[in-house]
């Protein structure tokens, strides 16, 4: 007997898994289609696995200062194998956490490649499905670089990182976007020589300029070596090493590393899915939907990754509650005016909204208010004062247009921020909100009152 289902999700990532739940407490009969393991890039290869290799950085790092805080910890040493064992833990229990969450909703996870036949039928392997609702989630996969060869073994992508054995003694990191920069600095962290070559003019470009210069000057005084306006032209293989020519425009450079990692960003998986038969339109690679997550067919949804960046699992998953709750029958429309973007970097990069350099840009007459770390009272008893928050205003109707952090638990700080973006919080309404003392939230808020000068713990405005 053929089975039948009132949705079927293509692909088990953040996204995907998301809205077979959501899809499943509606009421839908839902399965989800994954060729691979449960969780997608994010769980397996990208998110967690990184921040789990960060979080032992962090802790090195803890250990290395313990004296300041009247703690003696040492001949502290790295077990790389036991960080990557840790690593490999936390993923497989995550794992296992969404096989338990889909079995409590009655989903059925069926493996293999899903292959539209027809806007109406699917086949999986030896199976045929027919389809009724259908929410394409097949995320994205590693952009290749024209020239370059990945062996796996010297010459790696960011899903060979994860899966090292020892920690290089140096690595050439290629693009110096948010995996790349990530990466960086964890292996700078274990001890290795990281050098970074980025073609753009910043690292972290589609950042607020003054936050990622900022980042720049910290790791190269911690030692990385960053070069900006820097392409790879050659790379060949020498006496066990990789030999990488860089080309700055102005100078050729040789340098000689253990690996080189290939971190150039990624592209949205729409291949090998016969979509063409289903008739789904694409666009500069990627799916294109309305704001209700639907594709030009009727019935056929798609979000995350396959349909554009930004690339984020928090997107995703958003897109994916509003795609199930449409196949189900509710009127729901996608709103992506307060996404947060967080970068898990040492030390960490949050923001929401639109950089300062956008807003001017967009011909806002902008405000900006500023607060450093180094005068926050709870940073200072952590003994990590590195970085700022800024904060984003129309002078005009005092907007909130963009909030950014670099510091100390910056990922976990701009919700708030999101919040008050989401909400349509004015500068006026938000320097009326009562912060927690000693918080590291409290920076936001000094930061909203500087872009008036009245931040209190500042120094008066030689102005006012």
């Amino acid at each position: 007997m053929k089975k039948e289902f009132d949705v079927l999700v293509i692909g088990a990532g953040p996204g995907g898994y998301t809205a077979a739940i959501r899809a499943a407490q509606l009421g839908g009969k839902v399965a989800i289609i994954e060729k691979q393991d449960l969780g997608g890039t994010c769980l397996n290869k990208g998110c967690i696995p990184t921040k789990a290799l960060i979080a032992s950085v962090h802790t090195l790092h803890c250990l290395k200062k313990a004296e300041e805080f009247g703690i003696i910890a040492k001949n502290v040493k790295i077990d790389f194998s036991a960080i990557m064992t840790r690593k490999e833990r936390i993923v497989k229990r995550l794992r296992t956490g969404i096989k338990n969450l889909l079995k409590s909703y009655h989903i059925e996870v069926i493996k293999g490649q899903a292959y539209f036949v027809s806007p109406s039928t699917i086949k999986i392997e030896d199976k045929t499905l027919d389809i009724k609702k259908c929410i394409i989630a097949t995320g994205s996969v590693i952009s290749e670089m024209l020239g370059i060869k990945i062996d796996g073994q010297n010459i790696i992508t960011s899903n060979d990182v994860i899966e090292l054995e020892q920690i290089p003694s140096s690595l050439l990191i290629v693009g110096g976007g948010v995996i790349g920069l990530e990466f960086a600095c964890i292996f700078q962290g274990l001890g290795s020589k990281v050098t970074i070559a980025e073609a753009l003019s910043s690292i972290l470009s589609s950042e607020d300029r003054e936050i990622s210069k900022a980042l720049k000057s910290i790791l190269a005084k911690r030692g990385m070596d960053i070069k900006t306006k820097t392409t790879v032209k050659e790379i060949n293989l020498k006496d066990g090493k990789v030999e990488v020519v860089l080309n700055s425009g102005e100078n050729i450079e040789k340098i000689l590393v253990e690996k080189v990692v290939i971190t150039i960003g990624r592209k949205p998986q729409i291949n090998n899915l016969g979509l063409e038969n289903a008739g789904i339109f694409c666009e500069d690679g990627r799916i294109v939907v309305n704001n209700k997550m639907e594709t030009n067919i009727k019935g056929i949804y798609a979000i995350g990754d396959v349909i554009g960046g930004p690339f984020l699992a928090h997107k995703a998953s958003a897109e994916g509650i509003v795609a199930a709750e449409n196949a189900l029958g509710r009127q729901t429309l996608i709103d992506y005016r307060a996404i947060p973007r967080c970068i898990f970097t040492i030390p960490e990069i949050a923001s929401v909204g639109i950089s300062e350099e956008e807003a001017r840009k967009k011909g806002y007459k902008v405000a900006i208010g500023k607060f450093p770390f180094m005068v926050n009272g709870k940073a200072i008893t952590t003994g990590d004062t590195t970085g700022f928050v800024k904060v984003v205003v129309d002078r005009e109707t005092n907007a909130i247009l963009g909030i950014h952090i670099l510091g100390l638990q910056a990922t976990e700080l701009i919700t708030q921020a999101s919040l008050a973006i989401r909400l349509g919080c004015t500068i006026n309404e938000l320097n009326r909100i009562i912060y927690p003392h000693p918080t590291l939230s409290e920076a936001i808020w000094e930061a909203a009152q500087d872009v008036y000068q009245k931040a209190i713990d500042l120094p008066k405005f030689k102005g006012s």
